[in-house]
């Protein structure tokens, strides 16, 4: 095992050397929105400022941190994982978020998204499905001082009934059609971003109209953990 990890990071030193020789977090994030995000296309300013204030590594696990700023997803447990840098700054990006806004989150995961999200809009509501991960995340945001982020354990599906409508919605898992309630609990205006898909994902955005329309836009294909259904029913 030692020397798995020994040549995994003679690899990263060869392929990253920038993240073997720089100490601090605010210089790795730097580094990884310059390189990784914004070469890609994301040119949203206040998302770019805001991912390279943000400490991604104190949303994995410990024997992840030396990965934190590498342009990959990565296992925070439980078979689930934090989204790569870029993506996060993609899907943040077609919100289009202008700072006022309420916003629903499904799939809080280690709550890296809902962060990114609290400094740009006046409130995140984030469902996880998965217990173990909703008490975690919750904790992790409450020390580092997110106080406008409301975290609860519950079914995605479902949404958040009782704080509906949302300004914008972003679904962090792949559900294999649209689920209906996330796009009713959508302001008219508001943005709808989500991966859907089984076996082929797309990313959309979604945008409401009046009258309950929908203008759908495929942005990439991409590859999420699936969205699913609860497998016991979750108290409210």
């Amino acid at each position: 095992m030692n020397h798995i990890f020994r040549l995994l990071w003679v690899y990263i030193w060869i392929q990253y050397p920038v993240f073997a020789q720089v100490d601090n977090w605010e210089q790795k994030a730097k580094v990884m929105v310059d390189n990784q995000i914004m070469v890609r296309g994301v040119q949203d300013e206040k998302v770019l400022d805001i991912m390279r204030q943000t400490p991604r590594h104190e949303f994995v696990p410990t024997e992840q941190r030396p990965f934190s700023y590498m342009d990959s997803p990565l296992p925070i447990g439980y078979d689930q994982t934090i989204s790569q840098p870029y993506i996060v700054g993609l899907m943040t990006s077609l919100l289009e978020l202008k700072g006022n806004e309420k916003v629903l989150e499904i799939g809080t995961g280690s709550g890296y998204q809902a962060a990114v999200l609290s400094n740009l809009c006046k409130e995140v509501f984030s469902i996880e499905i998965l217990q173990e991960l909703a008490v975690r995340s919750k904790a992790t945001l409450a020390r580092l001082g997110y106080d406008n982020i409301y975290v609860k354990w519950g079914d995605g599906y479902q949404g958040w009934p009782d704080e509906a409508p949302f300004d914008a919605v972003i679904v962090t898992a792949a559900p294999p059609k649209l689920p209906p309630k996330l796009f009713e609990q959508l302001k008219v205006g508001g943005k709808l971003v989500i991966p859907v898909g089984s076996i082929w994902q797309e990313l959309w955005v979604i945008t409401k109209l009046q009258g309950g329309i929908m203008d759908k836009e495929s942005v990439i294909p991409v590859r999420f953990v699936p969205m699913v259904h609860p497998k016991k029913p979750i108290p409210e």
